[in-house]
């Protein structure tokens, strides 16, 4: 009998101390309330970039462990917008809608990347030319995903980026140090790293960020 109950307490120890480590391992994708901007602000947003049709992975990594907190991608097609899953940032000249913000200028994707690298996190910036047609796609499939739940922002990434042509070697899975490097594995990805001593805590930093007008 006492055997057994030792057995019990230690499964059940074993099961809370995995729970724990994946929840810590996920933790940075939080979750968020579901947004859904009017119509009239959505259109009244919208921006088209010069530059060429272009996927953009974003990955935060922790300068501490080397793990992936986040991941974000920004889509060039006919409009550029940022998708952002479950993620914490928001200004209110970009209107979201189901973690997909429109009217994503170069201003507002230095905000972006500023409220990221900090001390504890930089910023891996990745970016792939694509075709029209390929970034068409990837415009409808992250409007088509609808709000993302917590501890999701690599599995659903990586869920759209596999479904595109020329994508398809990209695994579908939670981590984002490994989308970012299955990314990166893509012929013709440029990449780029962004640290900033700024500190950990940037809640201020959003705050801040909400008094500026970004321009075009």
């Amino acid at each position: 009998m006492p055997i057994s109950l030792g057995r019990q307490a230690l499964s059940r120890l074993t099961l809370f101390l995995t729970m724990a480590v994946t929840a810590l391992a996920l933790a940075a994708c939080g979750p968020q309330e579901v947004v859904f901007a009017p119509e009239a602000d959505v259109r009244a947003a919208m921006y088209t970039h010069s530059g060429p049709p272009e996927l953009t992975l974003l990955t935060m990594i922790s300068n501490r462990s080397g793990r992936g907190g986040h991941t974000a991608l920004v889509v060039n097609g006919s409009q550029r917008v940022l998708f952002d899953p479950a993620g914490s940032w928001f200004h209110r000249m970009t209107p979201e809608r189901h973690d997909v913000h429109f009217g994503f200028t170069d201003p507002q994707f230095n905000l972006y990347v500023r409220y990221h690298a900090r001390e504890t996190f930089h910023v891996v910036i990745q970016r792939l030319t694509v075709t029209p047609e390929v970034a068409e796609m990837a415009l409808r499939a992250v409007q088509q995903t609808g709000p993302v739940g917590p501890a999701r922002c690599a599995r659903v990434t990586s869920t759209v980026l596999s479904g595109l042509p020329g994508l398809e070697s990209i695994p579908v899975g939670w981590y984002p140090e490994n989308l970012m490097e299955a990314f990166g594995r893509l012929p013709g990805v440029r990449t780029e790293k962004v640290f900033h001593d700024a500190p950990a805590d940037n809640t201020a930093e959003l705050q801040r960020q909400q008094q500026m007008a970004t321009g075009r």
